[in-house]
């Protein structure tokens, strides 16, 4: 199960290894889209990516701080520094290619 995040716990997650963190919402139609492509990358990863997500709505501080104007947006973090964002839905495979290069 991905795990949730929260304005509090974003930084101490995120903060070590390489992180895709899917910022969404419930009311988003290419969300609800987005997300079973994270659940399944995140029970096949080998480990290498921790995956998360974080609802907008709850959590405002986090989002503002990183300018997600856009959902879905999937921010791409390597030991709590951001490397990739990729916004609008995106496929399982191009989110593989875009990690393969921040292992």
């Amino acid at each position: 199960m991905v795990r949730e995040l929260t304005d509090k716990n974003f930084d101490q997650e995120t903060g070590s290894g390489v992180a895709l963190t899917d910022f969404w919402a419930t009311w988003c139609g290419p969300c609800r889209m987005q997300s079973p492509v994270i659940d399944e990358l995140n029970e096949e990863s080998d480990g290498s990516v921790n995956y998360f997500k974080m609802d907008v709505d709850a959590n405002q501080a986090t989002p503002s701080k990183f300018g997600i104007m856009s959902i879905p947006t999937l921010l791409v973090t390597k030991d709590g520094e951001v490397v990739d964002k990729l916004i609008g839905y995106h496929s399982k495979e191009q989110i593989l290619s875009k990690l393969e290069s921040h292992k």
